[in-house]
């Protein structure tokens, strides 16, 4: 990539829309930008209503832009949620040069022979990740350029996801008046920046816990192994507090936010705050003890789900630790509490970026360390930008939408 590019991803979650600005020089990364938005057509992490999520998606885009003053117009917009699947494949080709020297494009055929899969007519690839390349039988091999050998396979797997989620998505974002430069599943973004390279090797449970699903990513053996989603996250925390405290929805979500605590050891008998009751002008004095006590077997049965999903998934003695991330492990209490419901290590990974070390912005952040690492070094980096200009006119030029996303499917991790 070149120096000076602008990378802008876009998380669409269910409470919050989040568009992140990314500067990469001479390969280092910055985050100039930042928009976030209340995400409005989202449940459980899924579009419900196109015309709401497309006003969610240009507030957050705006916010984002008047923070650099630069107008956005090219995004990569990360994907997840139940319709997720892997499958492994393999691909085959001759070395096509004559001194037998592997080079790009036989690597750009074998990923294109990986992708020779039977899927079910209502399913399409949306990212290919390479497991390990193999050179006349030699295994193991993670970058084979430069090598020299006969036959060269890949061991990938592949991504694939519903037509219906994805165009859905697709087509929130195209009317929100935006270019789509890519789309990545956010499991594999959120690994770039949360995990490392002995976690991915070791056996580690990524789990983005947000605010309507509970998104689990099993890494082994240095790579996605495995994916769900679960129907549960910090709406139904707010749920429970609405109810426990008889009041609003909106204000349940404020306290939560102010005075949440995760763990009723970690709460503070002396810590009130007032809430106005359901129906009526009263306000009642809690304690964080008192809003501990709710939010508490919520989140132990978030944990408990989450470690039953991993068992059914195949890893339950396999795992070495989890690492959790989202908008909903940012509450006082929830390490500890998750150390205890999970049984063995758990850490939070927060982006180490001014502006947005938080947990809820490591699928962004992430995709965009992913598009520079990965993508950019596949000659489809981020459009060139200058402050208020739009990307170049040379770039309409290029095939169509659909035809740019499809040959986006073929970047890898």
């Amino acid at each position: 990539m070149s120096s000076n590019d602008i990378i802008v991803s876009l998380d669409i979650g269910t409470s919050k829309v989040r568009a992140i600005i990314g500067e990469v020089s001479n390969g280092a990364i910055n985050i100039i930008g930042v928009g976030s938005a209340d995400s409005e057509g989202i449940r459980k992490g899924a579009i419900v209503d196109i015309d709401q999520t497309v006003n969610s998606i240009r507030n957050a885009v705006e916010h984002a832009e008047r923070m650099v003053g630069i107008q956005i117009s090219d995004v990569y917009v990360g994907i997840q949620g139940s319709h997720i699947a892997l499958q492994t494949n393999r691909g085959v080709v001759a070395v096509s040069n004559e001194d037998r020297e592997i080079g790009e494009e036989d690597i750009e055929r074998v990923l294109q022979a990986a992708k020779v899969v039977a899927l079910p007519p209502e399913r399409e690839i949306i990212n290919l990740v390479p497991k390990q390349y193999l050179v006349d039988g030699l295994e193991g091999i993670s970058d084979p350029r430069g090598m020299i050998g006969v036959r060269l396979e890949v061991e990938a797997t592949i991504v694939t996801g519903t037509k219906t989620a994805i165009h859905n998505l697709m087509r929130c974002v195209e009317k929100a008046g935006l270019r789509i430069s890519g789309v990545i599943l956010l499991s594999l973004a959120s690994g770039v920046v949360s995990l490392t390279k002995d976690e991915k090797s070791m056996g580690t449970v990524l789990t983005d816990i947000g605010a309507g699903s509970c998104t689990i990513a099993i890494y082994d053996q240095g790579g996605l192994a495995a994916t769900s989603t679960l129907p549960i996250g910090g709406e139904y925390v707010t749920n429970d507090i609405a109810y426990g405290l008889r009041t609003q929805t909106d204000q349940a979500e404020k306290i939560k936010l102010k005075y949440g605590c995760a763990n009723v050891l970690d709460a503070a008998e002396d810590v009130k705050f007032k809430v106005t009751r359901m129906g009526s002008n009263v306000e009642k004095e809690f304690s964080q003890v008192d809003l501990a006590s709710i939010v508490e077997p919520r989140m132990q049965e978030i944990f408990h789900l989450i470690r039953q999903e991993v068992r059914r998934l195949g890893y339950g003695e396999k795992v070495n630790g989890y690492v959790l991330t989202g908008g909903s492990v940012s509450m006082p209490g929830t390490l500890a509490l998750a150390q205890t419901e999970l049984e063995t290590s758990v850490r939070i990974a927060l982006p180490d970026y001014i502006g947005v070390r938080d947990p809820a912005f490591s699928s962004g952040v992430g995709m965009i360390q992913y598009v520079s690492k990965y993508m950019g070094a596949r000659g489809t980096g981020a459009v060139k930008k200058t402050a208020n200009r739009k990307a170049s006119p040379a770039a309409s030029t290029k095939p169509g939408m659909f035809e740019r996303i499809k040959s986006m499917f073929n970047e890898f991790i």
